[in-house]
């Protein structure tokens, strides 16, 4: 089934509580409604995208263009074998939702990543990642219809160019495909992922290493670290973590050796926490014309109520030119700005 509107308001789509207006925005709940759509209403030439939850947008002035939003919330296990568990689940449903979903039915791989806010179908696009674990290490193969010729899609999970908060979808496929279901593989067996500090201390807090106890560490976690979108309009973190050369990091330690840092797969760059960076900027709490840098976590931007996105795109930069003249660091946004 499809549901059109026309000049509808985005301020409740988006996690930032931005007001904005789409010209169109096309609701469907399968693949096959949305092809037989897109048959009968070429897009043409017009700006076509995807939005799923909002909780990655940045909205700056109004969208126009279509807007294409899936609301199908299937989840199901399609397959078991004595090491895996392959699951399917359709783009619109809630990503905590296919979290709890998976714990529900003993399967591990998806706990770190607890209350993540936004869809299944987003989560291989900005390849979502918290406490050790990201969305890629679970991601068999990705379900797409191509915008240019209806063409449906199943790309490999090996295919999707995953990066840091990186994907395909991000690049060559940007504004090309619609994600419209995700299928991953789950395991059974136990395999606790504590090597994240915090992680492990809050999990034992409460007693084995079981996916409740993991779940619930990291709902509590991230409930101290970051503000509820219904209260506090925000898009969770608003900043990447930057790569930096060994060398430039090694530097800086020498400076700061308060500085936290983290190896990552190549020897030859470290990750620096932007919120270490932008808290030593003396950004962190301040706000400026509504828009504000969170209290409790300088990584993220926050709306502190009738902020427009171009208060929030000029706080942000000057908080990256900050964090450029004090520590030589470019910093760059992890939400999408329309």
């Amino acid at each position: 089934m499809v549901q059109e509107f026309f000049n509808i308001s985005l301020r409740d789509r988006n996690s930032f509580g931005i007001e904005a207006r789409a010209a169109q925005l096309v609701e469907f709940d399968d693949t096959e409604s949305l092809r037989d759509y897109l048959n009968t209403h070429p897009t043409g030439n017009r700006r076509t995208e995807v939005i799923g939850g909002g909780n990655n947008i940045l909205f700056t002035r109004d969208f126009d263009g279509v807007l294409l939003h899936p609301v199908g919330r299937a989840f199901r296990i399609t397959g078991e074998t004595a090491d895996a568990v392959t699951v399917h689940a359709e783009a619109g449903l809630p990503w905590d939702d296919f979290v709890r979903s998976c714990a529900g039915h003993g399967l591990w791989g998806a706990e770190n990543l607890t209350a993540i806010p936004g869809t299944v179908g987003a989560a291989p696009v900005q390849n979502i990642g918290a406490y050790g674990a990201e969305a890629a290490d679970i991601i068999e193969s990705v379900e797409t219809l191509d915008l240019h010729t209806l063409k449906q899609t199943v790309i490999a999970g090996c295919h999707c160019s995953f990066g840091y908060r990186d994907s395909i979808f991000k690049g060559v496929l940007k504004g090309r495909v619609v994600i419209t279901g995700v299928n991953f593989r789950l395991s059974r067996h136990p395999r606790p992922n504590l090597g994240y500090g915090a992680l492990a201390q809050e999990t034992a807090a409460l007693g084995d290493p079981t996916l409740e106890h993991i779940s619930e560490a990291v709902r509590r976690i991230r409930s101290s670290k970051l503000p509820d979108p219904a209260t506090l309009g925000n898009a969770g973190s608003f900043f990447k973590n930057p790569l930096v050369a060994r060398a430039t990091a090694e530097a800086l330690q020498r400076d700061y050796p308060d500085m936290p840092s983290y190896a990552t797969d190549s020897p030859d760059l470290i990750k620096i926490p932007a919120g270490w960076l932008i808290e030593k900027a003396g950004w962190k709490g301040t706000t400026r014309n509504r828009a504000g840098v969170y209290e409790h976590q300088a990584l993220i931007l926050v709306n502190r109520g009738g902020a427009t996105g171009a208060d929030i795109i000029a706080l942000a930069e000057a908080v990256i030119a900050d964090v450029r003249a004090k520590f030589g660091i470019e910093i760059s946004p992890e939400v999408n700005i329309w």
